[in-house]
């Protein structure tokens, strides 16, 4: 049974465990190019799965092989495109290539440009794939257009009483014409040229237009895009200063004052220096600096931490030497490494007290 397979699972060690992961995965991988090359076959045979009572290759995959709609779609695409250039089971099989990388590839692939591009897409993330299509097929500039959205109807109050009324109200569908408000969107649509798609509210919408009327001179059509820039770059601006004491003019880190904890005394000051913030952030590039023993660093660039190299419990200073940048998790991993296993951090970075 399955629940057998999640408890062999929780026994093994953390290497097993690991390297068990990864004979799986590598396992996935040759299975999922094995199933894209068997669809490619089905796929120059429509009287085979037409015979058996399916109107087409997406009705065979998703009631025959009961894979998921989106599931159905990226293997079809993968195997249609391998027909036309079979090295990408080999990419597939390797992990150099995902089903997604191949999906969106796919119809911009040619014989001239294939084996190039292929190779510029290996071990990609998807939003820099999506870069490499807008370089093969770029879009122009989206039309600038600012509209309102429809808003689902209010009920009206019921006129039965509160005695008769049903415990749990009926739920009226939505009416046909109502559209779900779309999730923000950040696409590349040509090199160095994106789309940005989202909504705002009321009160936002009345800022711009205010903004739009301020700005008439220096941007006589009013275009969103163009406010955007300006408040994003301000923003990023104040938001640089107070984070990492950004400022157009930076000191020099200066010799830091022993200063110590009011409620250790015994501990050196939590206090980082702005100009010590700038430097660790400019010698790991805004990125988490934690290198694993196998020479892998972390690529995460959200919920960044000033570490100690030196903890601060051990009379680690807050100085340019001993600052680093690391997301949380690793800045978690990095203290448990020096207090042990399963002690969270206090608030001011020191173990927890028993």
């Amino acid at each position: 049974m399955n629940t057998n397979i999640l408890v062999t699972a929780n026994g093994l060690s953390d290497r097993d465990l690991l390297a068990r992961l990864d004979a799986l995965a590598g396992r996935e991988r040759a299975a999922s190019a094995a199933l894209v090359a068997h669809l490619a076959a089905l796929d120059s045979r429509p009287s085979l799965y037409a015979a058996e009572g399916y109107g087409s290759l997406f009705s065979y995959c998703t009631q025959a092989l009961r894979l998921s709609e989106d599931a159905a779609c990226s293997r079809i695409e993968a195997a249609r495109a391998c027909r036309r250039f079979p090295v990408i089971l080999d990419r597939l099989a390797s992990g150099e290539l995902t089903l997604t990388a191949v999906r969106l590839l796919g119809r911009h692939l040619t014989p001239e440009n294939h084996q190039a591009v292929l190779a510029r897409a290996a071990r990609r993330s998807r939003s820099q794939i999506e870069a490499l299509v807008a370089e093969l097929a770029p879009q122009p500039d989206a039309p600038t257009s600012v509209r309102k959205l429809p808003t689902l109807p209010v009920a009206a109050p019921s006129s039965t009483p509160a005695s008769r009324a049903p415990s749990v109200p009926p739920v009226a569908p939505p009416p046909a014409a109502f559209a779900p408000v779309p999730r923000p969107i950040v696409q590349p649509t040509a090199p160095e040229r994106y789309r940005v798609q989202f909504t705002i509210g009321e009160q936002t919408h009345e800022k711009l237009r205010r903004l739009q009327a301020l700005f008439r001179r220096e941007i006589p059509d009013g275009d969103p895009g163009a406010i955007f820039d300006r408040a994003i770059t301000l923003l990023l601006e104040k938001v640089e200063k107070k984070k990492l004491g950004a400022t157009a003019k930076p000191r020099l880190p200066a010799s830091i004052r022993p200063r110590t904890d009011k409620r250790r005394p015994d501990l050196p000051s939590a206090y980082v220096p702005s100009a010590v913030k700038r430097v660790a952030w400019q010698h790991d590039g805004g990125q988490c600096g934690y290198i694993a023993p196998s020479g892998r660093r972390c690529t995460d660039r959200t919920f960044l931490e000033f570490h100690h190299a030196q903890a601060r419990a051990k009379q680690g200073p807050a100085t340019v030497a001993n600052i680093r940048l690391r997301c949380w998790r690793h800045n978690q991993y990095e203290a448990e490494l020096v207090f042990g296993p399963g002690r969270r951090r206090s608030r001011d970075g020191t173990p927890p007290r028993h």
